[in-house]
Parts: structure tokens; C-alpha cells; sequence
């Protein structure tokens, strides 16, 4: 005889775990936020990439938790600031930084106020060390955007063109810039048009970078103003990219011979951001951020 079974109890028990999200974006430079303040989530890459699904999933360029540095699980120094930016690529993979990630990181935090009194700057942890946060102005209606200014740290760029991108039938040269994570600059020569590379596939790199590298192309559009796409390490081509787009205005400065002091002009694919060097020698990266969904889904070991 079959044993009665109480079907809503088993149910219960395989019912995935309710995960709630934002979806939030940088010049269109996508991201599924975790609030997750305490560090009750185990997150892997499968569930990342899951979450960044876009056909399966809420969809993004990456996933950004939200989580005191101390709950983290993270080496961190004692006076770290409590605020930690987990970022992960699409793929599920961890990565150091991302400057469009980081200014959805300030909207989020400033919706939740959880700024100083007066959106006055805060610095918060990330894998590339501290990065300082100062909201310009809040959303002047809702559904706008905030507009963000984050201090990027200092920019390490090379010499001189240090390796080669194979792009479209060319070998191109490649500056070498990390802002935290790597970046391979290309200015495009004239006979190149910029809307016309085929970034559905990773460009070539040689001598390929030991953890990979983020990949710009640059054009020039008159004084101190660049134009870019570029291929993320980890995700593919992206409408935006925070580090990179900060990486190719301190390259473009350096190639015009400028000292960076700035503003740069960098417009991508999903708007334009603004890049600075500050007197201390800190790169600075403006532009907007916009929180435009708020949900729940079901993910299993969430």
C-alpha cells in the first residue's frame, strides 16, 4: 500500500530560498544588487551567473552584494570602512573593482540611508582597497538617476605600449593601465571605425596577461574628449565600463600630453562619464546611477 504523504510539508521543504534584488545601472552598465548586510549569503558562481542570466535569470553584467566588510568573509585590515562592494562578473567570477558598479553601490546605500548625515563622502572597501563615494545630487524625480563621484585611486599605466590586440585582421598597440583591475588601451588609427569592430568575440591579446585584462578602443572626438567600447574581462562586450572608461581618460591624457588634471570626457555606449585626476594624484570618475527595479526571486542554494 503507498505510504500517505504530506505534500505540502514537502514542498515546503524543497521550495528554493526567496532572494530579494535591485536592479540597477551605470551609463547601462548592468547589475543585480544583494542587500545582504551581515553576510547571510553563501553566494558561488553558479548562482551569480544564474542571477546574471538574462534569458534565465534577472540578468546583468555582474552582481554586486552589499555586506559589512566584517560579516564579508574577506581578509580586511581592522580600520577598513564597514561597507564591503562583493562585485562578481556574470560568469560567476570574482573580480576587483568596477567604477559603474560602485556608483549603483552609493545609490543603493544612499536609498537605504546608510550615508553620512547629508550624502556627505564615505569610503568603503572593495578588493582594490578603499574607494571614497560622494553623491553629487539625488534623483530629482523618481526614476532618475543619481549623479556620483567616486575616487578610483591612483592610475598605474606603462611607458609605452607593452603588448599587442589582434582586432579586425590588425595588431594594434596596447597600453598597459590598472585601476585595481587590468585594462589593455588601444587608440583605433583613422582608417578604423569604432562602431564597426566585431566584439561579439574576445579580441586577441599578446603576451596575454597572466589574470586577463579588460580590453578599450578609443577614438578621439576633439580637446579632452574620447570616445570607447570595450570587451570586460569575464562578461563580453558592455555599454559601459567605470574602469575602464577612468583607465582610457588617464591614457587619453597622457597621449595628448595633458596632465590629467581634467575633466575628461569619455562617452560610451550607455552615456557619458566623466574622468579627473585630483591634486593628490587621485583619479576621480563622475557620471549617474539608477536604481530601476526592485523584486524577489527563487534561486536554489542561494
Amino acid at each position: 500500500m503507498p505510504t500517505h504523504r504530506d505534500e505540502s510539508s514537502a514542498a515546503t521543504a524543497a521550495a528554493p530560498l526567496a532572494l530579494r534584488f535591485t536592479k540597477g545601472h551605470g551609463t547601462r552598465n548592468d547589475f543585480v544588487v544583494l542587500d545582504d548586510p551581515e553576510g547571510a549569503l553563501a553566494l558561488d558562481a553558479s548562482v551569480v551567473a544564474a542571477l546574471a542570466d538574462r534569458r534565465g535569470g534577472i540578468g546583468g553584467d555582474g552582481v554586486i552584494r552589499v555586506v559589512r566588510t566584517r560579516a564579508a568573509g574577506i581578509e580586511a585590515p581592522a580600520d577598513a570602512p564597514e561597507w564591503f562592494m562583493d562585485y562578481r562578473n556574470a560568469d560567476g567570477s570574482i573580480a576587483e573593482m568596477c567604477g559603474n558598479g560602485v556608483r549603483v553601490f552609493a545609490a543603493f546605500l544612499s536609498r537605504a540611508g546608510r550615508l553620512p548625515e547629508g550624502d556627505a563622502p564615505l569610503d568603503i572597501w572593495t578588493r582594490a582597497g578603499v574607494r571614497r563615494l560622494e553623491v553629487l545630487a539625488d534623483p530629482p524625480a523618481p526614476g532618475d538617476p543619481w549623479q556620483v563621484r567616486v575616487g578610483m585611486g591612483p592610475a598605474r599605466v606603462s611607458d609605452g605600449p607593452v603588448r599587442t590586440v589582434r582586432i579586425a585582421g590588425r595588431e594594434l598597440p596596447a597600453w598597459d593601465a590598472d585601476m585595481g583591475n587590468p585594462h589593455a588601451v588601444v587608440e583605433l588609427p583613422e582608417d578604423l571605425v569604432l562602431e564597426d569592430l566585431d566584439l561579439t568575440v574576445r579580441p586577441g591579446l599578446d603576451p596575454e596577461p597572466e589574470h586577463g585584462a579588460n580590453i578599450e578602443f578609443v577614438v578621439r572626438r576633439g580637446p579632452a574628449h574620447v570616445a570607447m567600447r570595450v570587451f570586460e574581462r569575464g562578461v563580453g562586450e558592455t555599454q559601459s565600463c567605470g574602469t575602464g572608461a577612468t583607465a582610457v581618460g588617464v591614457v587619453s591624457a597622457l597621449w595628448a600630453g595633458d596632465d590629467g588634471s581634467g575633466p575628461w570626457r569619455v562617452d560610451v555606449p550607455g552615456g557619458t562619464l566623466e574622468v579627473a585626476r585630483a591634486e593628490d594624484g587621485q583619479v576621480t570618475l563622475a557620471g549617474p546611477a539608477q536604481l530601476v527595479a526592485d523584486g524577489e526571486t527563487a534561486l536554489p542554494h542561494a
